[in-house]
């Protein structure tokens, strides 16, 4: 503990024990919008692997890969990745090379991160590979399982995977006490890895980063730069505060954000958002993120429950609106979302990829007739249409809905002072499509708003975030000829 506090006190961090909490930072000096609180190398990843998506097990790139030679589960892009992970690999290489082929091709990521942990583990222990204040197995033995809190059937679920980890590794000394514990703390405490565009890339455990504790008003984010984790400002924070991060979407309202952080985590949230819980001004915004709307004689009013539950009143008109109508309609959604998800698998041409927009138009009609215009449910919708429009090089449908999505974001990420990355990425997304369709003076908006935003949380020196900036130099430059001036 006096290492790490040390190794943070370097970095105007410190770390805190509050009863209500449990372990905390606070910050030792000022932060700004944009600057890094700490970043942190993973104790343990792995890539998110499928039968038509490998990644390299070093860097998560996609190209160039080759499995390895022994235990034929794992890529590398080169054999610089592969040399890097070596000594880490070799152990579990070992294990699985012992096991049939086709059980191989069922180790799954929880399982083998835990597999990771316990090889890293043992070889800092042996002094193979070196510790560090920050990268420690100690630092994992600090992490929060919540053994006492889940229910018999997970424990017994976790119990099961250690006996496989013990089976896979056949090491005598090994604590399946201390491996089920483990699967628990991965729950708790693993990051799903992403890339500057929010794809998902993988899992990896970040010992320090995981003692920062969650707020649906956060004054950092959490993004990565490859497999490293970075922590940002996006808020001023003065010395002596508390460094907050989300650990969920917050898209959504404040039940909807607590269900969540119930079900994951175990806590109830109790931040400034989430206080307001039931108050007024919170029901309204609540209903207006996800609730129904009156279509009745054009009237647009929201629509909330009825004391009786037996529906919803129009809060502009006073119509009831019945349960089973709406539930009719949810339905008929339902069925066309899981015909879209099934379609957008296998489409692979023209016409697959126009029965796709059709599957998610129809959707959205639905979706209109139920839902207020700037519900968050229609943006996965829109974002079907956005997708499955640019594979059509269809420019203007991908941009009149990308523009939608924009608008709901502005909505949505309004209390995260627009420093969200993912209005940021709309924001880019939109230029994108407006210097296709030579709309260069649009395009410089967009992309500068994206700049503004993206620069907060992504940091400037990123191969994203120049590229992000060559763009709009490229647009300036064409806006300027439009136009007939200088640049």
């Amino acid at each position: 503990m006096e290492e790490l506090q040390s190794a943070l006190g370097n970095r105007g961090l410190t770390v805190s024990n509050l009863p209500e909490k449990g372990r905390c930072i606070f910050t030792t000096e000022d932060f700004y919008p944009g600057e890094v609180i700490i970043s942190q190398e993973p104790y343990v990843c792995v890539p998110k692997n499928s039968i038509a998506d490998h990644k390299c097990d070093a860097c998560f790139e996609s190209s160039n890969l080759k499995k390895c030679s022994g235990c034929k589960i794992v890529y590398y892009c080169s054999s610089t990745c592969q040399k890097s992970e070596w000594k880490l690999h070799r152990l579990e290489c070992e294990a699985f090379s012992k096991l049939p082929i086709e059980f191989r091709h069922q180790i799954t990521p929880p399982i083998r991160l835990t597999i990771r942990l316990h090889c890293r583990s043992k070889l800092q222990s042996q002094k193979t590979i070196p510790t560090s204040a920050m990268d420690n197995y100690d630092l994992v033995k600090a992490l929060v399982a919540h053994m006492s809190k889940i229910d018999d059937e997970q424990r017994w679920l976790y119990a099961q995977m250690a006996n496989l980890v013990s089976l896979i590794l056949q090491w005598p000394d090994i604590n399946k006490k201390e491996v089920a514990e483990n699967f628990s703390k991965m729950v708790f405490n693993a990051h799903t890895i992403y890339d500057s565009g929010l794809k998902h890339l993988g899992k990896g455990l970040y010992p320090v980063i995981s003692i920062m504790n969650h707020s649906c008003l956060p004054n950092s984010i959490l993004v990565f730069e490859g497999r490293s984790a970075v922590l940002r400002a996006v808020q001023h924070i003065p010395k002596g505060a508390e460094v907050l991060t989300s650990y969920i979407d917050l898209v959504g309202s404040t039940v909807t954000r607590q269900k969540a952080l119930k079900e994951q985590y175990l806590f109830t949230c109790t931040c400034p958002r989430c206080i307001k819980v039931g108050q007024y001004d919170d029901i309204h915004e609540s209903a207006f993120l996800e609730g129904y709307r009156c279509t009745h004689n054009e009237c647009d009013g929201l629509l909330l429950c009825n004391s009786d539950d037996n529906g919803f009143i129009c809060q502009q008109c006073g119509r009831l609106k019945s349960k089973k109508e709406i539930q009719e309609v949810e339905s008929k959604i339902k069925s066309l979302q899981e015909k879209a998800r099934i379609a957008a698998e296998s489409a692979s041409s023209y016409i697959t990829y126009q029965e796709v927009i059709a599957l998610y138009k129809a959707i959205e009609t639905l979706q209109r007739q139920l839902f207020n215009p700037c519900c968050i449910y229609l943006i996965p919708t829109w974002e079907g249409i956005i997708e499955n429009s640019m594979k059509l090089e269809d420019w203007s449908e991908a941009l009149a809905y990308c523009r939608l999505t924009i608008a709901v974001y502005q909505r949505v990420y309004r209390n995260f002072q627009s420093f969200h990355p993912s209005l940021g990425l709309q924001y880019y997304t939109c230029g994108k499509l407006e210097g296709v369709l030579g709309e260069a003076e649009n395009a410089v908006k967009s992309l500068t708003k994206a700049v503004d935003i993206l620069q907060i949380t992504y940091g400037t020196s990123t191969p994203f975030m120049k590229d992000l900036f060559s763009m709009l130099e490229e647009q300036r430059e064409i806006e300027a000829l439009i136009n007939g001036t200088d640049y």
